[in-house]
């Protein structure tokens, strides 16, 4: 990234402060004449014209350094996160490094259905009245896929809350700007964002909220870690992603989503970045999906991330792993933009603390997934033994008929 035109309007603003400083100085000492009339006749009324006249430069210089000091906010504000000390180089997706694997990709006996062909089959995605609806990149679920869908959603909070330690928290759909400033959407990526005509974004993520749960505030250290989960409807407008992706439920303008969020000690982020990296593929073995983690690389790292990892779930039609989860370790970089911050134990000033946020998981993703490796021959769906208590024992979701 080019830092010249920030350095520049940095040395800039330093100038006119300079500048502001000196003229203040000549209107004290230019006052203090005037008071104590220590010039006469025609003199003092120059000086006074003079001191005036500063006064009306010194207003100048303070709209100028307004304007100025808004511009290299902004500025700063597009600026990304520092990359951690391991975050791999790289230019590219392919430079990422697999980290490891689990599960072995299932031998088909036929040729696995792309799950968009096999949602229509069993009648539980309907792309056309998606569109109908709304647009382009809009589903509508229905019947055992809306059941599929709900049964995911308890299953991954129960395994969060119950087994792994998080609260679970509903947070606000809508939010303002300096909530999506706190956590690095704004101003970068207001493109890829939907705002509604009273000035409230649709969130892309559930970490948006969370995240600003303890914006202004100072927590003690003692009440750290904190590990927050929430499942919340997810919007994106997909900016930059025109061709990708257009059949099926992978890349959706409205997406469910169980979110981990996490506030920690500076000192123990890394460590708790492998736990929750943990936590999400918990979720992917009880479910028996084949998956790989890789670690990004510094050309493929997000906006606010240090150190990220994606899980990616093997997608049989496609022969490929696909993102299904991105776990974050990103530093003091949001705590800044929102001041969040703990108080030591042992005393002294508030330090910023760190935040981590990944998918626990992407509950579409998720549901491709299933629908992908638990394909039958006949183009029924087995339904994963984990979910099967939350769906009263519904062991085969088959086609209907006609």
């Amino acid at each position: 990234m080019d830092l010249g035109p920030l350095l520049a309007m940095d040395a800039e603003r330093r100038k006119l402060m300079v500048k502001v400083e000196t003229l203040q100085a000549e209107r004290k000492r230019n006052s203090q004449k005037i008071g104590k009339k220590e010039v006469a006749g025609g003199g003092l009324q120059a000086l006074i014209e003079r001191t005036k006249a500063v006064g009306g430069e010194i207003k100048e210089l303070d709209v100028q350094l307004k304007e100025l000091a808004l511009a290299f906010e902004q500025g700063m504000l597009s600026l990304p996160n520092l990359l951690s000390d391991a975050t791999p180089f790289g230019t590219k997706e392919e430079d990422n490094p697999m980290i490891r694997s689990w599960g072995a990709p299932r031998a088909f006996s036929f040729e696995p259905k792309h799950h968009a062909d096999l949602g229509e089959s069993l009648d539980i995605l309907d792309a056309p009245r998606g569109v109908k609806l709304a647009q382009s990149r809009f589903t509508l679920v229905k019947g055992a896929g809306a059941k599929l869908e709900r049964a995911l959603i308890n299953f991954m909070l129960d395994l969060h809350t119950l087994e792994h330690g998080y609260q679970e928290v509903q947070p606000p759909l809508l939010v303002n700007a300096q909530t999506m400033m706190g956590t690095g959407q704004l101003p970068k990526f207001e493109a890829d964002l939907f705002k509604t005509t009273e000035g409230l974004y649709l969130i892309p993520s559930a970490e948006v909220p969370v995240t600003n749960i303890y914006a202004d505030e100072v927590l003690p250290e003692e009440k750290l870690p904190v590990y927050f989960t929430a499942y919340t409807p997810c919007f994106r407008s997909e900016a930059g992603s025109y061709g990708k992706d257009t059949k099926g439920y992978i890349r959706q303008h409205q997406f469910n989503k169980v979110e981990l969020v996490k506030f920690v000690k500076p000192e123990e982020s890394d460590a708790e970045l492998e736990k929750l990296v943990a936590n999400a593929e918990e979720a992917l073995k009880r479910l028996e999906l084949p998956y790989r983690v890789v670690q990004l690389c510094s050309g493929d790292l997000g906006f606010s991330a240090a150190k990220c990892y994606d899980i990616e779930v093997w997608i049989p039609s496609e022969n490929r792993y696909r993102e299904i989860s991105s776990c974050s370790n990103c530093t003091d970089f949001q705590a800044r933009r929102a001041k969040i911050r703990y108080k030591p134990k042992e005393g002294g000033k508030p330090r910023l603390l760190h935040t981590l946020n990944g998918s626990g998981l992407a509950v579409g993703r998720t549901l491709v997934a299933i629908l992908e490796n638990y394909q039958q021959e006949d183009g029924s769906l087995l339904i994963p033994q984990a979910l099967q208590p939350y769906l009263k024992g519904l062991t085969q979701v088959r086609r209907p008929k006609r």
